[in-house]
């Protein structure tokens, strides 16, 4: 039973992932495939990233309709060291590439204790933490990234060269108390600066440049600007190590050889991915591993915190909060997402 709250609508976890299945079955997903793009976006909304989740069915959608992604990726694998895969994801839709490429890495690092898999002709594949959890679930501390489409002029520069392309990091905690930690390059999104905009408010000059390259607090310059990345020159050069490993290494676009799906929706992007796995049982016991990340929290935890209101907590915390939530009393998801998954579902209701 779903209910509607305002423009939100509890939608029970199961339904919405048939549903979600369905609607990419029919925009030409064999149900396998469909079924694991569903596990990584209905995972993003379960962690309240609903602008990565099933939200994605919009950009994924039209892209599959016109051709832009091969709804059916013949996707393959190859060995080239024990501990080394390399996915080619021949433009699938990204979760699907996502997932292969986190299978191939769990499988080097079973028999390596450390695995890396590096993707290339992929697609946007959601945000990060699903797969860190599903790593962290099965045993696996994890690195992993991605590119993107350009947004970040260059430090110092004046036009845009560099993606906003995220990492994540996750360690399991066997009790479940997981580390999950995932964040794009840029100190805001570009919706921060849109509703800035709207709400005709000014911002901080720390989120953007104008398309000079000139710190802005005006967000109509912003959006015709550039974001500034996190750290200000140090995070300028983590984005370009996100990018050597998921684009370079990978074999896959980089910079501004990466085509951007709005401006291109019918052409492939060639977005990389990389995933570094590392088996903790080959570390040491479970018991082990739990006492220590316990104790870990503990520390963080046990900080008396400035504003009693908002404790000290670790990363991941809010997320797998937001998740057992929403395991329990369903996942809240727009109206309107709603209504696009069902038209793609063949449901008028």
């Amino acid at each position: 039973m779903n209910t509607r709250t305002t423009d939100k609508v509890l939608v029970p976890q199961e339904e919405l992932t048939a549903l979600g299945v369905r609607a990419f079955q029919n925009l030409g997903l064999p149900p396998q495939d469909a079924a694991d793009v569903a596990r990584i976006l209905v995972l993003a909304d379960l962690f309240g990233l609903s602008t990565h989740g099933l939200s994605r069915i919009e950009s994924y959608g039209s892209r599959l309709q016109v051709g832009g992604i091969n709804a059916k990726a013949d996707i393959s694998i190859q060995k080239p060291a024990a501990g080394l895969r390399l996915v080619d994801g021949d433009n699938g839709i990204g979760p699907l590439v996502g997932m292969h490429a986190l299978r191939a890495a769990m499988e080097a690092a079973e028999a390596c204790g450390i695995g890396m898999a590096f993707a290339r002709q992929s697609n946007h594949f959601g945000p990060i933490s699903p797969y860190g959890l599903m790593a962290a679930e099965a045993g696996y501390a994890s690195i992993i990234g991605s590119n993107a489409t350009t947004t970040i002029a260059p430090w110092g520069g004046t036009d845009a060269r560099v993606g906003n392309s995220p990492i994540g990091f996750a360690v399991p905690n066997p009790s479940g108390n997981h580390f999950l930690l995932d964040m794009a390059m840029s100190v805001v999104a570009r919706a921060k600066i849109r509703n800035a905009l709207k709400a005709g408010q000014s911002i901080p000059d720390t989120w953007a440049t104008d398309s000079a390259g000139k710190p802005t607090s005006d967000p109509k310059e912003a959006l015709d600007g550039f974001l500034l990345p996190i750290g200000g020159h140090k995070g300028y050069g983590l984005a370009l190590m996100v990018d050597l490993f998921a684009g370079l290494l990978s074999n896959a676009a980089y910079l501004t050889h990466v085509k951007s799906w709005v401006d291109a929706p019918d052409e492939p992007q060639n977005l990389g991915h990389f995933f570094i796995l590392i088996d903790t049982r080959k570390l040491g016991s479970t018991q082990w591993l739990t006492e220590r990340m316990n104790d870990f929290a503990s520390i963080l935890h046990d900080s008396q915190p400035a504003d009693p209101a908002r404790p000290v907590i670790q990363p991941g915390e809010i997320e797998l909060a937001r998740m057992a939530h929403q395991k329990t009393h369903g996942i809240a998801i727009d109206a309107e997402v709603l209504d696009l998954l069902r038209q793609h579902a063949g449901q008028t209701a």
